[in-house]
């Protein structure tokens, strides 16, 4: 089956471990979304508060402050009003018992009743901790409102393509973004995959201020590589379905 390449998946749950996440992976999309009329809600698990230098100066109370303001300025530029904080710490998020951060997604879910729900592959995509677990709460949570006969989102991970891969890493060092030595993100032939958007126009420029908005995060980013191949390689969205094989938990 052709994937969907009109980025109409409904009204839309984002959740996702850092700000962020959420602009790289779906802006396009929740934008799509709002100017349809959908609701959008995004969660994110954490405030991100390690995603500085080292030798960062600022207390993890300032580096939280910086990143919550961030990230309201994107979701603001997106037009997504509707957002939750978990609290977790940056990094932490597998410390966290499952039982308790399914059953608040779930509440979550159950409010919002989201036609899709948006988030990580089982991988984390960089094998990062913190995705690795809000896949696996917002699978769990799918998981026990479908066995309960409750309204269930349609439940999509985030993933790329060969070609894509290829060219993000002819710039970029796999150690610099990888959190598992060796590790290398899924490619997914585009005609398995479930979403392929391609952000063209006044949507590809929406979204690169709503990523330019976390200035903490992507201003280095942009500098190393120009802005021009920087909106070049996020332009792309790409979810799967999940498969039988995605649950090792």
């Amino acid at each position: 089956m052709a994937p969907n390449t009109t980025g109409d998946v409904g009204s839309i749950l984002g959740v996702w471990g850092h700000p962020d996440d959420e602009a790289y992976l779906s802006a396009g999309l929740m934008r799509l979304a709002i100017e349809a009329g959908r609701r959008v809600t995004c969660v994110t698990a954490t405030c991100g508060e390690a995603g500085f230098p080292d030798d960062d100066p600022r207390s993890t109370e300032e580096r939280k402050t910086i990143r919550k303001a961030e990230m309201a300025a994107s979701l603001a530029e997106l037009g997504v009003t509707e957002h939750h904080w978990l609290g977790h710490g940056d990094g932490a998020c597998a410390d966290v018992p499952d039982d308790e951060a399914v059953a608040v997604l779930r509440s979550i879910i159950e409010d919002v009743q989201p036609d899709t729900l948006l988030t990580f592959g089982p991988d984390g995509a960089t094998g990062h901790p913190d995705h690795i677990a809000v896949c696996r709460w917002s699978t769990l949570a799918c998981a026990a409102l479908a066995r309960d006969g409750g309204p269930t989102p349609r439940l999509l991970y985030a993933t790329k393509s060969a070609e894509w891969n290829a060219e993000f890493f002819a710039h970029v060092d796999p150690a610099d973004v990888m959190m598992v030595e060796g590790m290398r993100p899924e490619a997914v032939p585009t005609d398995e995959m479930a979403i392929w958007l391609t952000c063209e126009g006044e949507l590809l420029e929406r979204k690169a201020r709503a990523l330019r908005a976390q200035a903490s995060q992507i201003d280095s980013l942009v500098a190393a590589y120009g802005h021009e191949a920087f909106v070049h390689l996020v332009r792309e969205e790409f979810y799967r379905s999940p498969r039988p094989s995605d649950r090792p938990w």
